[in-house]
């Protein structure tokens, strides 16, 4: 197969499932044996474009948000903490954690996608809010986070005042939009084909296999 398969994952920062998602792709794409075969990007959503800078307490978001109780919210946490155990992935939940604006993030994932590091950017900006009670709206703890997958966070950093930047993820996420993307974790396959949700490894290793016998 010369083709490479295109995987477009819409996703944001802050999104718990999105992680679960991922690594149960992952773990599909590492059992098949076809991580050469594969040619992933990552596409902004924002869970809360409007969420303002100092962020909000996680459990109150949750509460306004989708009118979820405590006790909901609990038992959904334990619920992904214990899916990113089986995966290698620590959510750490607290009752002071907040709910972080993700422009930013999303604007220096598109630079790290010009650099070939997106997926590390990615996975480092997750890890820092989810397993290391990190504020990915903070410009310094993304400076941080870039330098610590070998990017010049200097230059990444100076596309946060660039409105040509910044317009390109909104328009993105507007394009996804457009296609009729509303939720996430959204698995995008060579544009054809798409995935809701963070799926089942066997579902990622069917749609896989499906394709490559095309």
């Amino acid at each position: 197969m010369a083709e490479k398969i295109k995987i477009d994952l819409v996703s944001d920062v802050v999104c718990p499932w999105c992680v679960i998602g991922y690594k149960r792709l992952e773990r599909a794409i590492s059992e098949m044996g076809i991580e050469d075969k594969i040619e992933l990007e990552w596409q902004p959503f924002e869970l809360n474009p409007h969420m303002p800078p100092e962020g909000q307490n996680v459990q109150e978001h949750l509460t306004e948000k989708y009118g979820s109780s405590l006790e909901d919210q609990k038992l959904s946490q334990e619920r992904m903490t214990e899916f990113g155990e089986e995966l290698g992935f620590t959510f750490d939940y607290f009752d002071d954690m907040r709910m972080a604006n993700t422009r930013d993030a999303h604007v220096l994932l598109e630079y790290a996608h010009e650099k070939g590091k997106q997926t590390e950017l990615k996975m480092r900006l997750v890890t820092a809010f989810f397993s290391e009670r990190k504020d990915v709206s903070k410009r310094a703890v993304l400076a941080e986070e870039l330098k610590a997958v070998g990017l010049n966070a200097e230059e990444a950093m100076a596309r946060l005042d660039d409105d040509n930047a910044r317009y390109e993820v909104t328009s993105k996420e507007q394009y996804w939009q457009g296609l009729g993307v509303s939720s996430v974790p959204t698995f995008v396959f060579d544009k054809k084909s798409a995935l809701t949700g963070a799926q089942p490894v066997e579902v990622f290793k069917q749609v896989l296999t499906e394709l490559i016998e095309k």
